[in-house]
């Protein structure tokens, strides 16, 4: 009896180890995939950044501007993630001081709706909500440069990797009118608007399945696909 419980022992602990190795090659993995795609993604990257000793960036949004990873992505520059998982429109405007106007910020970009699209609410509310975060901005840092991005697109076809919980009642058809609301609002007001729904779209107008984990957030390649996009206006 003793025997076998040591052959048992023994082989438990062989399995840990085993997991424990395959764990980490596939840790170590990762770290070098994502840092390979980086380095191509720099070496390919065409813009020269240079900022003055007080600007501030702000990424403002919800938990796909928080799991944005800002720091990797974009070196040096002073960008400050505002990003909160979870919020809409609603929850930005009641946070504002601390989540933009503490920062006195150069440029802030703004990505939010796609939560408010969850609770179903109206075209009109989300967008009118985003006009009211802009003017709240501007009110307190008027010298603030406002760029909107357009809500990014959804997948909900029936694939393996999609997450319908996850995805919801979104869909693009909403995202679509939002966008194109937002778009004429930027122009009227001499704003800039960055059109990122096109960036990572699929020709069925879906988020293309290279781009997400689940049909909603980004992966690693998708941020680098966005981070491509804005870098042009952080020059």
């Amino acid at each position: 009896m003793k025997i076998k419980k040591a052959k048992q022992m023994v082989t438990s602990k062989l399995f840990f180890i085993v997991i424990s190795i395959v764990l980490l090659c596939l840790l170590i993995g990762s770290f070098f995939y994502f840092s390979s795609i980086m380095e191509h993604y720099k070496n390919e990257n065409p813009y020269e950044i240079k900022v003055e000793a007080n600007d501030n960036f702000v990424f403002l949004g919800d938990s796909i501007t928080e799991g944005y990873p800002t720091k990797e992505l974009f070196d040096d520059l002073p960008i400050i993630n505002s990003g909160v998982s979870g919020y809409t429109t609603d929850d930005i405007l009641k946070n504002l001081d601390e989540m933009v106007t503490i920062y006195n910020p150069t440029k802030v970009f703004i990505l939010i709706g796609t939560n408010d699209i969850a609770l179903e609410k109206s075209e009109s509310q989300i967008t009118n909500n985003i006009k009211k975060i802009v003017q709240n901005i501007l009110r307190k840092r008027p010298n603030t440069k406002i760029y909107i991005e357009s809500i990014y697109p959804i997948n909900n076809v029936e694939e393996d990797k999609i997450d319908h919980e996850v995805v919801g009642v979104r869909n693009n058809k909403k995202i679509k009118q939002i966008n194109k609301k937002l778009k004429r609002y930027c122009k009227e007001k001499g704003y800039t608007y960055i059109n990122i729904y096109d960036e990572l779209s699929d020709k069925s107008g879906n988020i293309d399945l290279k781009y997400t984990k689940e049909g909603l957030h980004l992966n690693d390649l998708g941020y680098l696909k966005v981070t491509k996009a804005l870098y042009q206006y952080l020059k």
